[in-house]
């Protein structure tokens, strides 16, 4: 099977999962490959996710790691095989790879987690928003990149729409609420937009005011959690200064759904939130 130069995000986590499993069953790459048929480079190059692998390969691994979570091994197949191009990939190449595995996540998420310390879900951005988050990067961003960027970012909202819309429950600092990006007429529009979304029966956002002093996640200001078909392929997305982090440790995974719960307990009823940005956008 033909080597993909740059696997995206799903097709990691794939590998990664496949090489848990291959761990858990004490089994070498090695040995993996000889009782597949094939050899140790191959089972490396797929637990990397420089190659596919398809259904009945995975199934036949599954079995040779002794897997018995029917569950996780189906959903492991749907990531499998030759899959329609998402709507992301017409913007490969043109903007950064993590954009694009942003988008392929959170488009085979069951349900979607945020918390945003200092800026509004991504999901959730006015075009003019966007553009003014864009604008502040340094060194400038060129013309035709920011355009493409907020493109980017306007179609993802498609993930809360359409007929089957991904659950959302997003977690706002009302730092982020006040932040003005783009002026005060763009911020006022950006509330209301906000609120408008949030009537979505899929939707629900809820504010972390100021005085609820400290709580989990705050040194972190932006955070996404993906949840899977199976609790184990679940994958955390982070902002960093050099680019998107994704992790998908067993470990973290449970270290951050447990730092969602008590941020979301802290932060007001969706009710008390919604007067909240209320207040705010009649501020401006």
């Amino acid at each position: 099977m033909a080597p993909k130069q740059a696997p995206t995000v799903r097709q990691r986590r794939l590998g990664a999962e496949l090489r848990r499993l291959r761990e858990e069953a004490g089994m070498s790459a090695p040995t993996a490959g000889g009782l597949l048929g094939t050899d140790r480079t191959m089972i490396s190059n797929i637990e990397s996710g420089r190659f596919g692998i398809s259904e009945e390969r995975l199934r036949r691994l599954a079995s040779i790691y002794q897997c018995d979570d029917p569950a996780l091994i189906d959903a492991l197949t749907e990531m499998t095989g030759r899959r329609k191009p998402g709507w992301w990939e017409e913007y490969r190449g043109k903007i950064p790879p993590g954009f694009l595995d942003v988008s392929e996540i959170e488009h085979h998420a069951v349900r979607l987690r945020t918390v945003q310390t200092a800026h509004l879900p991504g999901l959730f951005q006015t075009e003019e928003h966007a553009r003014a988050v864009f604008d502040l990067f340094l060194p400038p961003l060129p013309r035709l990149e920011v355009e493409l960027r907020v493109a980017h970012r306007l179609t993802r909202q498609s993930v809360l729409l359409g007929d089957k819309p991904v659950p959302y429950v997003g977690v706002i600092h009302e730092a982020a609420l006040r932040m003005q990006l783009g002026g005060r007429t763009a911020a006022r529009a950006q509330l209301e937009h906000l609120l408008n979304t949030s009537d979505r029966e899929n939707v629900t956002i809820v504010v972390i005011p100021f005085e609820a002093g400290g709580y989990p996640l705050m040194g972190d200001s932006s955070v996404l959690y993906a949840e899977a078909p199976n609790q184990r392929l679940d994958t955390v997305h982070m902002d960093s200064p050099t680019g998107a982090v994704f992790i998908d440790s067993p470990t973290q995974l449970a270290h951050f759904r447990t730092r969602l719960d008590l941020a979301e307990e802290v932060a007001l009823t969706p009710e008390r939130s919604r007067d909240f940005i209320r207040a705010i956008a009649k501020e401006l």
